[in-house]
């Protein structure tokens, strides 16, 4: 099939053809697929955290919420170190196994081409195609650390930080920079002792909503959908831009990673054939000259 036909047998409920398309939107036939597709939003919740902060069991509970209401769900899990490893998403499946033959779920890892920035060009595209087959509501779950907060940032609005009582997680959260990306912090498994301290540390750390949640035993959920759902309520156009901004600027990381000419170019500045601040400019501007 084609990419036009594809889309049509995805909106007609083919599971298969989603998976197919989503395939190609993370390949060089990306163009192809989002010209068919148009321009569409959805709205995008991102979860991040350290491992072992309940991640995935608090996705669970949110996608059985949203299911609750007749919405369809897309859960997209983030590995930018290995992205077809099993091991994370493995452990997705395990815990959203009530979701796994539901239609209206989809569960899928994101190919991020195991470098800086492939975040950036991947899951913007997948996010616009599910927006385009129906999907409701998308969930973004990075399963590495570090530079793929920082990309979910820029597409998910809210990002939800998941930590654990005591342990110091708040403190490291904070050194980490993941408050720094945070529009919702949630305190997973608030039935622990420290939980209460925790949210005391977080609130003394960061100005955003700190929430206390089970998401073993789905208690807590309620407050955070209806969190989730006043922070969309708040966008603005400031909002908007400061996210298309983002996007663009990894996207152009991206992009400058992948440059064909930059081992060269850093060849020529490590030998003293060119200057850093040179390399620079030839690399945005596409006139590399030849410095052998």
């Amino acid at each position: 099939m084609d990419v036009a036909e594809l889309i049509a047998a995805a909106r007609s409920g083919n599971t298969r053809a989603v998976g197919r398309l989503l395939s190609l939107v993370e390949s060089d036939r990306r163009a192809e697929v989002l010209a068919e597709v148009g321009s569409v939003t959805v709205p995008v919740i991102g979860v991040t955290g350290p491992p072992g902060a309940g991640k995935s069991t608090t996705i669970a509970v949110l996608v059985a919420a949203y299911r609750e209401r007749g919405q369809r769900v897309a859960v997209l899990a983030v590995d930018p170190s290995s992205p077809y490893s099993g091991g994370a998403l493995l452990g997705d499946r395990i815990r959203m196994a009530a979701h796994i033959n539901d239609p209206d779920v989809l569960i899928r890892s994101v190919a991020t081409r195991g470098h800086v920035g492939g975040l950036a060009a991947a899951v913007p595209a997948a996010i616009r195609l599910l927006g385009a087959l129906g999907y409701d509501a998308v969930l973004l779950e990075s399963v590495g650390v570090g530079q793929s907060e920082i990309e979910i940032a820029a597409v998910a609005d809210p990002t939800i930080v998941i930590l654990n009582p005591g342990a110091g997680d708040a403190v490291q959260a904070a050194k980490a920079g993941l408050l720094e990306v945070a529009d919702l912090v949630v305190v997973n498994k608030a039935d622990r002792d420290g939980a209460a301290q925790t949210v005391r540390d977080l609130k003394f750390e960061t100005h955003v909503p700190v929430l206390m949640l089970v998401a073993a035993r789905a208690e807590g959920v309620g407050d955070l959908v209806e969190a989730i759902e006043a922070h969309h309520r708040a966008d603005t156009p400031a909002r908007r831009a400061a996210r298309a901004r983002a996007q663009v600027l990894s996207l152009a990381q991206s992009r400058l990673h992948a440059h064909p000419e930059l081992d060269a170019l850093a060849a020529a500045v490590a030998e003293g054939r060119c200057d850093a601040y040179s390399a620079a400019e030839s690399l945005i501007t596409g006139s590399v000259v030849d410095n052998r």
